[in-house]
């Protein structure tokens, strides 16, 4: 049974099923914003069969309580469904234009080495609740999930969605297929992080043998959102003193980690942003260096050791992290 109901239900079935196909579709965005937009046209223009301005103009429009990011956010696939629409015939609709971000003044949780000792202390000593399954695998998970955000920089995103298949352990090779602007890349793994991974998937095998996630839930599906950010914040809590931190800090401290390693070394600057940046799986080297802005004196210090080379590699653009 189709979950769309309006009008256009058609039409945004083929275009679902367009996006899937290449690659390009996050569920727990797309799916759930395309789906209120749908029951928005059944509900306001049940009557009407085709796609018009004033649906996507008043779906467009921004709410009081949204911030221009958090519009984009809501609208972006309506914004593509439109697009698709339109260049196949189905739809003559102007998009609204889209505003422009905030200015982000968010700043990462700097990390010290005895904050993430004791945090990953807590994670390797947690207790299975009278030994049930599910509190079995947390067990498990728990420690492996965090220790490789903490060493490969990957998004919490592309760890959620790691499947099986994608992780070779024999190589130490990650391979990323949905990630934030679904761009394919790879990432190889440190031997340690091999090998507790190799003893994680035997472990973990034994209670789910034919799982599809690299790491997945007693449910047989990938882990959510909320459940990194929550179990994040309850070791956290319980190692450290309560702070504006989150998972996702974890990728900004390896950044900083790596570049800052940079600064004693001979200096091959060029091939050393080069890696960091493919690793990271930025579309671009340039959107790397949103990181120079929240390392103290770091820029100073690559614009005197690269002199007139500092601004041809590292021009000004916009970041593109979350």
């Amino acid at each position: 049974m189709s979950p769309y109901r309006s009008g256009v239900a058609p039409l945004i079935e083929r275009f679902v099923v367009y996006r899937k196909a290449s690659g390009s579709w996050n569920e727990p965005c797309y799916g759930l914003n395309i789906k209120l937009f749908d029951h928005f046209c059944a509900d306001k223009y049940p009557e009407c069969g085709y796609l018009n301005q004033e649906m996507v103009d008043s779906w467009c429009a921004k709410r009081d309580t949204e911030t221009n990011s958090s519009q984009d956010t809501r609208t972006r696939v309506v914004r593509a469904f439109v697009k698709y629409a339109w260049g196949r015939g189905f739809a003559n609709v102007i998009l609204p234009k889209r505003l422009k971000p905030e200015p982000k003044a968010y700043v990462p949780y700097a990390f010290d080495d005895d904050e993430l000792l004791r945090f990953f202390n807590e994670c390797d000593n947690i207790t299975p609740y009278l030994g049930r399954r599910s509190s079995v695998i947390r067990k498990l998970t728990v420690p492996i999930f965090f220790r490789l955000l903490y060493s490969s920089g990957i998004r919490t995103t592309e760890a959620r969605l790691l499947r099986k298949e994608s992780v070779d352990l024999v190589h130490g090779v990650l391979d990323i297929r949905q990630s934030k602007g679904y761009d394919q890349h790879y990432i190889a793994l440190h031997d340690t992080m091999t090998e507790l991974m190799c003893r994680y998937d035997q472990a973990i095998s034994a209670l789910q043998p034919n799982r599809v996630f690299f790491f997945e839930s007693s449910k047989g599906s990938n882990y959510s959102r909320c459940w990194v950010q929550d179990n994040f914040r309850e070791f956290w809590n319980r190692a450290n003193a309560p702070g504006d931190v989150v998972a996702y800090d974890i990728r900004h401290h390896y950044a900083i980690v790596n570049i800052n390693s940079w600064i004693d070394d001979g200096f091959e600057f060029n091939d050393k942003l080069q890696y960091l940046s493919k690793s990271m799986g930025h579309r671009s080297i340039e959107a790397t260096r949103y990181y120079y802005s929240i390392v103290p004196r770091l820029s100073d210090t690559l614009k005197e050791k690269t002199e007139d080379g500092f601004n041809a590699i590292v021009p000004e653009v916009v970041d593109d992290e979350d």
